[in-house]
């Protein structure tokens, strides 16, 4: 193990790791986590490594400085890990451990490019910086050559995060036809038209997206803003989620802050037409802050900020249960970083068409210790009410 050690040591104090990923978890670990993966990055000028630990139905990520990089991948090594294999400038190495916990270490020719760091956030985007994007550019986050307007960098992160995890999304659809997509609570459409412009532009599918938003003067701007594009397959309408009809079958639905029971509503409606996948980032929630009460969670409920907060965790949780009681396989994933919203996470759900009996006891025991009847229930009525009686 200690030449593990070392080759960590060398690697990532002198900044030669690539990427690199663990994986094969030991029998009789307690496991949390299946993988892990490793690449360097650049944060505020400051290169850290980042961890990504990918769990069955969310992924997480940590930002490390190189001691706590050691450390901790030495660690998952020595203990948690039967496998890594580490990608560096100079050699490709790949470490199998015994079940005695002795390690075995093959080193290959390097197989992986190098990169320079100060570009790496570029080539990571599927919107390319200085490349010209029309679309970016009517928004104004790009300049017509392509350059990224300072004020909005945050904008242009947080299209192309959106982008990734769209770009995961894309296997589960029926590609040999036309997709049908409903954008709820769209605004100003930043990520509406990121969506049609990645489908359309760069996957070459055929779509069509209604964005559907209260405003009548947004949905009257974007309206011109698809003519002008000549994004032929994008339309905006005004109205409300719970009332918007005359849709049978919708095979995506996005929901991306919609306030409070609103994201209720459009993942009712996503499940009524059976969608093939949904995307949720849930805005403010009130609704359970009043009702939520367990005489063992006094200490956090008399706080009201702490209270507001476990809310919100606790109607996200509930949404994801939900979500795989009604034959969803969900995934709760970081949508961006804490530091630019604290409205950060996003639900990620794929129809598989299972009944999770594990789901179902879940909610039970946890809506009884909470001590509530939240409004999705009651929106879903009969059906959801004959799943938790099976």
């Amino acid at each position: 193990m200690e030449k593990v050690f070392n080759i960590l040591e060398e690697v990532i104090n002198n900044e030669k790791i690539i990427y690199a990923v663990f994986s094969n978890v030991r029998k009789g670990v307690d496991k949390e986590f299946n993988k892990l993966k490793i690449k360097p990055v650049v944060i505020k000028n400051e290169r850290v490594l980042q961890f990504e630990y990918e769990y069955d139905k969310k992924v997480k990520h940590e930002n490390l400085n190189n001691v706590q990089a050691i450390d901790i991948a030495f660690g998952l090594i020595k203990t948690y890990f039967k496998q890594a294999m580490i990608y560096t400038i100079d050699a490709d190495y790949q470490v199998l451990v015994s079940k005695k916990g002795v390690a075995k270490i093959l080193q290959k020719a390097p197989s992986r490019n190098t990169f320079d760091l100060s570009h790496n956030r570029k080539k990571n985007y599927i919107i390319e910086e200085n490349k010209p994007c029309n679309f970016l550019h009517a928004l104004g986050v790009m300049t017509e050559k392509g350059k990224v307007i300072n004020k909005k960098y945050d904008k242009f992160r947080q299209i192309n995060r959106y982008l990734e995890m769209v770009s995961d999304c894309v296997p589960h659809l029926d590609t040999s036809r036309k997709i049908q997509i409903v954008d709820f609570g769209c605004g100003k459409a930043y990520l509406t038209f990121a969506l049609y412009y990645y489908l359309v532009e760069i996957k070459k599918l055929d779509i069509d997206i209604i964005g559907l938003d209260l405003k009548a003067d947004v949905i009257e701007h974007c309206s011109k803003l698809a003519k002008s594009l000549n994004y032929k397959d994008l339309h905006f309408v005004q109205g409300d989620i719970k009332n918007f009809t005359g849709l049978k079958k919708v095979d995506m639905v996005v929901s991306l802050h919609a306030c409070d029971t609103a994201t209720d509503e459009s993942l009712v409606k996503a499940i009524t037409w059976d969608a093939d996948v949904i995307l949720a980032v849930p805005c403010c929630q009130h609704e359970l802050f009043k009702k939520i009460h367990n005489p063992l969670m006094e200490t956090m409920e008399k706080h009201g900020l702490i209270k507001e907060r476990l809310s919100s965790l606790i109607t996200d949780s509930i949404r994801a249960n939900v979500l795989d009681i009604m034959g969803y396989n969900t995934q709760v994933l970081e949508f961006i970083d804490m530091e630019h919203t604290p409205k950060n996470i996003l639900l990620r759900a794929y129809k598989t068409g299972n009944i999770n009996t594990d789901a179902v006891k879940e909610y039970k025991e946890f809506a009884n210790f909470w001590h509530i009847k939240p409004y999705i229930e009651q929106a879903l009525g009969e059906e959801f009410t004959k799943r938790l009686e099976d």
